[in-house]
């Protein structure tokens, strides 16, 4: 199953409409699973729905929130109206999920999934230049010492809070499962050199908020599938596989599956990884190379015995001008997968 909804949202009269109508936002979800034969309901992968919701506590409108960057630390003020537990505002993108949880969650068949950004990933869109802090950080610069590491910290600190408003409102809408997208943690923003080197940068960045986000799922009864489709490197794979112990590792395909499975306990599920992120371009990525890579993912998988569902490094996105390229790779890559099967 590819993570699709959002072409099936374009086959809607009025995308947007239905994009910020909970019923209808839920019957595009349903109309997914149901077209990929998949009981997981997974819904849009909008990762910019937590910012919104997080910046319009401070005044910062919508149609701002996207492009709004944090330049010089946060006064207290900023910190406790940002910190707050209270869920309100929300965004009408993040309402209308929460009501498409509802009618999913009806519906005794399939599985309402939640989706989220990662505490690290939204720093990284609260900051001008999160990549330079980072560095900074690793490097063992203090925030005392630095008025660019303290605001990383600050902006980690309301990052994660505002995951949680938004995971724990999902969770009394009905998910039993959550989505959590981390893309920013990855090579691009943390460096290999400074992790190989000792640095905890990466277990105070990015392990330790998941994994007190991952209390807050457990106690509520509720799984964590964990999607990652940056650039990683092995110790990264095998902290999300090990510590955070995730039902589902989502990964990108710049890993290969049948490598990363030894990294990967047994009860972990891999999902992935087809680089549909190429699929709008016959030039990068012709029909002929998705059927052979998905033989050639699915039986290495097969060989390796790890538990695998096939499926997309990432959300497909609807492309205008590719929108019968998308759909019919993606569907070659569902058939490839069905004929295999049958053997």
């Amino acid at each position: 199953m590819p993570v699709g909804a959002d072409l099936t949202l374009h086959e809607e009269p009025d995308p947007e409409q239905a994009r910020n109508n909970g019923e209808a936002l839920g019957r595009v979800i349903e109309r997914t699973a149901r077209h990929w034969r998949t009981p997981l309901a997974i819904p849009l992968m909008d990762l910019r729905l937590e910012k919104t919701d997080l910046l319009a506590r401070i005044g910062i409108s919508a149609g701002d929130s996207e492009k709004y960057h944090f330049t010089s630390p946060l006064d207290e003020f900023a910190l406790t109206a940002l910190c707050g537990t209270q869920a309100e505002p929300q965004c009408p993108g993040s309402i209308a999920r929460d009501q498409a949880l509802s009618f999913i969650a009806a519906i005794p068949d399939l599985i309402p999934v939640g989706m989220a950004i990662g505490p690290f990933s939204l720093t990284t869109r609260l900051m001008a230049d999160p990549i330079t802090a980072a560095a900074m950080a690793g490097s063992g610069v203090e925030p005392a010492d630095s008025a660019e590491v303290l605001l990383l910290w600050q902006c980690l600190q309301v990052a994660e809070a505002a995951v949680l408003r938004s995971v724990r409102s999902q969770i009394a809408h009905g998910a039993r499962s959550i989505m959590i997208c981390e893309p920013a943690a990855c090579t691009a923003f943390l460096s290999p050199r400074q992790l190989k080197a000792g640095s905890a940068i990466f277990e105070r960045l990015v392990m330790e908020p998941n994994l007190r986000l991952k209390t807050v799922l457990e106690e509520a009864g509720c799984d964590l599938i964990f999607h990652d489709c940056g650039e990683l490197i092995d110790l990264m794979v095998e902290a999300f596989a090990n510590h955070l112990n995730p039902v589902v590792l989502s990964l990108g395909g710049s890993r290969k599956l049948w490598e990363d499975a030894r990294l990967v306990p047994a009860d972990v599920v891999l999902y992935g990884n087809l680089p549909t992120k190429s699929f709008y371009s016959d030039g990068a990525m012709p029909v002929e190379e998705v059927v052979r890579r998905t033989e050639e993912l699915l039986a290495k998988m097969k060989a390796c015995g790890h538990p695998h569902i096939l499926g997309s490094e990432c959300d497909v996105l609807f492309v205008p001008e590719a929108r019968d390229a998308i759909q019919k790779k993606v569907e070659a890559m569902m058939a490839c997968a069905a004929a295999v099967e049958q053997e």
